[in-house]
This record gives structure tokens, C-alpha cells and sequence, in this order.
């Protein structure tokens, strides 16, 4: 059972801590204001969005989030998350112009604010790759505890054309940086480290890809991080 309040300490709940909105049409709880102090980022090519919008936008992103995480990818159902985000049906395509484009930005949210937790507590091991292999198997695990939510942003990836390729674009980037965080050093990374940067985000959405189809076991995708962690090593 998902608890009420979620612990910032745990990883975990950086994934589902809007799947205890109230229903579709009541109003969003106090609570589920979100743990961390991510920046909201309008959409590729637009102004920044004033404090209104962007109290909005992330209304709208817990509304999707909650739905998701009780239902998968077939439960956002973008009237009703107009109505638990409390906007009319309008506006909300107005920031998101389809489901798509709604579940790639929940996916983006995630990832910064695991982004910020992992940076809180970050990975200890003294070797780049142990620590890279930990953060995404960190954030693997996350993803583990809410299989709906994980389907659900999974699902708006694979479905994603051109039309969301600036969003699809900024999920990488932020991928990427966990990976290049993890790694911890100042300069800017070689062309072979940017290689394997590019390579191990592949594995682990690839990852993500096989256990939620039931291809691949926890241990499997656990493996194959920690392979692909190793190209890092490499000259």
C-alpha cells in the first residue's frame, strides 16, 4: 500500500508521490506538492511560464502522474486529468497538445527530481562506473515500485513521433546527466566518455524496455547495467 506521506530520503517515492491525489475532479492535497525544487521548464521554443503557469503545469503533471500510477498508460485520460488538475480541458492542451507529449513530460519531471535526490546522496563507490551503475540501478529500482507509472512513461516514449522530439530530446539530456553526474568529475567529458554516456542511456531504457514486457528478470537489467557501466573504463 502506498503511503499517504512519502519519505523524501527514499528514492522510491520520487516516482509516486502524486499517486495519492483524491480523485479525478476533487481538489489536488497540500501533500502533493512536489518533494523537490526542480525548475519548471516551458516546452522547447516557448517563454518562460509566469508563476501561475507553472503552479498550473505542475498541477496538471501530479494529475497525470496519480492516474498513471493507478492505472497505466489507458488510465490518462486527458479530460479527467483536466479535471483533477482543476483546468479547463483547453488549457491543458494548450501546455500539452496530447497524451504523448503529457507522459514524456511526467518522465522528464521524474528524472530531475531523482536528479536532485541522488545528488543529495550521492553514490560513494571511489571507480566512475560502480557509481554510475548505482545511480541507475537506483533509479531502476524507483521506477521498479511503480511498474504502472514506469509502463505508462515507457509507453508515451516508444508512441513519441516527431512532433515530441524536443521533449524526447530533454528525457535524454537528463539521462545523460545522471549518468554524467554519477561520474563526478569538473571538466567537460571526452569524445570516448560521451560514447559510453550515449551507449549506457541505450541500455537502460532498453532495460526498462525488456523487464516491463517481462523479457528480462531485476537481476538481468541489474547485469546489464553494471556491463555497460564498464565501457567507461575503456580508453
Amino acid at each position: 500500500m502506498i503511503p499517504a506521506t512519502p519519505d523524501p530520503a527514499h528514492p522510491a517515492d520520487l516516482w509516486k508521490h502524486t499517486a495519492t491525489l483524491a480523485r479525478p475532479g476533487a481538489p489536488l492535497p497540500p501533500s502533493t506538492e512536489p518533494l523537490t525544487t526542480v525548475p519548471v521548464a516551458p516546452r522547447p521554443g516557448e517563454l518562460p511560464l509566469t508563476t501561475s503557469q507553472a503552479e498550473r503545469r505542475r498541477r496538471i503533471l501530479r494529475a497525470a502522474t496519480a492516474l498513471a500510477a493507478r492505472g497505466g498508460y489507458e488510465a490518462v485520460q486527458m479530460r479527467e486529468v483536466a479535471e483533477s488538475a482543476q483546468v479547463a480541458l483547453g488549457t491543458l492542451y494548450r501546455y500539452f497538445p496530447s497524451k504523448v507529449h503529457l507522459l514524456v513530460a511526467v518522465m522528464l519531471e521524474q528524472l530531475q527530481g531523482l536528479r536532485e535526490h541522488i545528488r543529495r546522496h550521492p553514490p560513494t563507490d571511489a571507480e566512475p562506473a560502480p557509481r554510475v551503475a548505482d545511480t541507475l540501478t537506483r533509479a531502476f529500482h524507483s521506477l521498479q515500485r511503480e511498474p504502472l507509472l514506469a509502463e505508462a512513461m515507457v509507453r508515451a516514449l516508444s508512441f513519441a513521433d516527431r512532433s515530441v522530439g524536443a521533449e524526447v530530446d530533454q528525457v535524454s539530456v537528463a539521462t545523460g546527466q545522471l549518468i554524467l553526474d554519477a561520474i563526478g568529475q569538473s571538466g567537460p567529458p571526452s569524445d570516448s566518455q560521451r560514447a559510453a554516456v550515449r551507449v549506457i542511456e541505450h541500455t537502460w531504457h532498453s532495460a526498462l524496455v525488456s523487464w516491463l514486457s517481462g523479457r528480462s528478470s531485476i537481476a538481468e537489467v541489474r547485469a546489464d547495467l553494471h556491463t555497460a557501466a564498464r565501457l567507461l573504463a575503456l580508453p
